[in-house]
């Protein structure tokens, strides 16, 4: 027993270059899937550098350090992120309210999220969320992410396609190593290619600027329940979902509860919530992340890591991520989700009497559907759920 709590406080001895890997993947996943939209939303609501720089310097911190903390205390791959869809709703959001009204909003949606994680709530919701449900929902958020390679090998051709056959060789002959050959095959063949631009590249350090909240019923109604409700439906049920596809079965109460502090804590600084990951937490989950399934929580607290770093350079990131082709980025996260989407459709088919609401689920997910703004995930848990209520309700 003693030897076996010293080798779970080991993290760096328990890592891996795998590891190492798909921490930055899922990293870098997370931040080129929606930098672009944070930038939008500052300049809609015509916020200087330094408050957009603020704003990015919160969110990277918060997410780094409840990564690598939360990943340590339960010894599971647990990944923080902020909210894409949320980044998305501030874009039209913002222009409309004052900043410091905004950061009130904030705060608002924030402790609704502590106080759904401190009283359980959370938990009870997820105890009667079907596993075969939530693997579905798994999968179809996935599925958009996994496709994207196929999109972007008919631009990349050529990129695409060294990077898929060096993934594919090396699952055969050094299956732990076949993302990091991807990757730096594609990276290779991209500076080669002349795919590579830096000249744009600038380091610089952010600082962090302090805005005092101002509350307001108009700025908590359109923006702080909003939030609440795409981190609930885009973020944290998605999030638990990835983690139990994969054998991981944290409480979720303590989760939910510790990334709504933190956004508390962050909000003043410009972050507009951290939440709990699904796509980036999927990349350190699965069999590319660690052979060992116990060891896996090092790739979360390398991809901590990677955030915190990234946090501290937060005025350069726009720079260095569009230095890299968008096909590189895309390919490189889509091989690293392979696993975890045909995992997550093997549980989701495994019931007979769940498999049609299970598949329904799939679907509404994959499409990417949003109504009355809230996105597919969503939708799609209530679509599967409507359909087994239908199909298994005991007949007369």
């Amino acid at each position: 027993m003693k030897s076996a709590e010293v080798v779970r406080l080991r993290p760096f001895a328990d890592s891996s270059p795998s590891a190492v890997v798909a921490g930055f993947v899922a990293m870098l996943t997370g931040y080129t899937s929606s930098l672009v939209l944070m930038f939008q939303a500052g300049q809609a609501a015509g916020l200087s550098t330094e408050q957009i720089s603020s704003w990015l310097w919160a969110l990277s911190i918060g997410m780094g350090l409840c990564t690598i903390g939360l990943s340590l205390r339960y010894r599971s791959p647990i990944v923080v992120a902020w909210s894409t869809p949320g980044a998305a709703l501030l874009i039209t959001s913002l222009p409309g309210v004052t900043y410091p009204e905004a950061i009130g909003a904030f705060v608002v949606c924030a402790v609704l999220l502590a106080l759904l994680g401190l009283s359980g709530a959370f938990e009870r919701v997820m105890r009667h969320l079907p596993a075969s449900l939530a693997a579905a929902l798994l999968a179809g958020i996935l599925f958009r992410i996994g496709s994207e390679i196929f999109v972007a090998a008919q631009h990349s051709t050529a990129l695409v396609l060294a990077m898929f056959f060096t993934f594919l060789f090396g699952k055969r002959l050094l299956p732990r190593y076949a993302i990091l050959a991807a990757l730096l095959v594609g990276g290779a063949l991209a500076g080669i290619l002349g795919l590579l631009d830096f000249s744009h590249f600038k380091l610089q350090v952010a600082m962090p600027v302090w805005t005092t909240p101002s509350f307001s019923l108009s700025a908590a109604i359109s923006i702080g329940l909003p939030l609440f409700v795409v981190a609930m439906a885009s973020q944290n049920i998605p999030g638990i979902a990835v983690l139990r596809a994969d054998g991981y079965h944290i409480p979720p109460s303590p989760l939910i509860a510790t990334t709504g502090l933190a956004s508390v804590l962050l909000a003043p600084f410009g972050s507009h919530g951290i939440n709990l990951a699904a796509i980036s937490a999927a990349i350190c989950t699965g069999k590319e992340a660690h052979e060992n399934p116990q060891k896996r929580y090092t790739a979360a607290v390398w991809c901590g890591v990677f955030n915190c770093i990234a946090g501290v350079f937060a005025a350069t990131l726009a720079a260095l991520f569009a230095a890299l082709p968008a096909a590189l980025v895309l390919s490189i996260a889509a091989l690293a989700l392979l696993g975890s989407i045909g995992n997550g459709l093997a549980q989701a088919m495994n019931e007979p009497g769940e498999r049609d609401a299970a598949l329904i689920t799939f679907m509404v997910t994959a499409s990417g559907m949003t109504l009355v703004g809230i996105g597919s995930a969503f939708w799609g848990l209530i679509a599967g759920g409507l359909t087994l209520l239908i199909l298994n309700a005991r007949k007369r």
